[in-house]
């Protein structure tokens, strides 16, 4: 009777665990996911779905929320990435600041900017957001410091004033967090396509 008593009690004590398994599933992976979906399709749909950049026949062109890199020229250029602008694989290059492939990275992107000429008072006037990459590697922001910075090279490869370039960086500049990050922000992308809808 015993052994039988036990065999029972093991049995009942698996169909309980196996239903507390299954509800904590259902309720965790499945109802709570739909719920938090459902809430963010209805009072943000536009962050729910990845703050999509769609151009004007509809193609996606890009996330508000992920940086992607801009070569030419007559762009406002986004900060360094240590992922490559890779999504997927998110995070810093871990390097220390002794590290010299800091200042390496560095001193080629001031080279860039500064038509290779690379010297200490260059290094000292731009803006640190432009030669070191975020924690994530992929932060769509720069200071409107940093885009200011570039105004002149993108104005003078567009053939506008440097008038109306800042008047889009001004009008798209904005704040993340007015107490603890209170130097304003713009959004490389959507600055960048506020450029292309002027005319040339």
């Amino acid at each position: 009777m015993n052994s039988n008593s036990e065999k029972i009690s093991i049995f009942n004590q698996l169909i309980t665990s196996t239903r507390v398994v299954l509800t904590t599933m259902i309720v965790c992976s499945g109802l709570y996911t739909l719920l938090i979906l459902g809430i963010g399709q209805m009072v943000v749909p536009h962050t729910a779905n990845g703050s999509l950049i769609f151009d004007e026949c509809g193609k996606i062109i890009g996330s508000e929320l992920i940086a992607q890199t801009f070569t030419s020229p007559k762009y406002f250029w986004s900060r360094p990435s240590s992922t490559d602008y890779n999504a997927s694989a998110s995070g810093g290059s871990n390097w220390s600041p002794t590290n010299n492939k800091i200042r390496e990275r560095a001193e080629k992107i001031i080279g860039k900017m500064n038509n290779c000429k690379v010297t200490n008072d260059k290094m000292q006037l731009i803006p640190a957001d432009l030669v070191t990459s975020s924690g994530s590697g992929i932060d769509p922001h720069i200071t409107l410091q940093a885009a200011k910075y570039q105004i002149e090279r993108v104005a003078e490869a567009r053939g506008l004033s440097v008038g109306s370039v800042q008047a889009i960086l001004e009008t798209n500049a904005g704040k993340i967090s007015g107490y603890l990050f209170s130097e304003p922000i713009v959004n490389v992308l959507i600055v960048n396509r506020e450029l292309d809808k002027l005319r040339k």
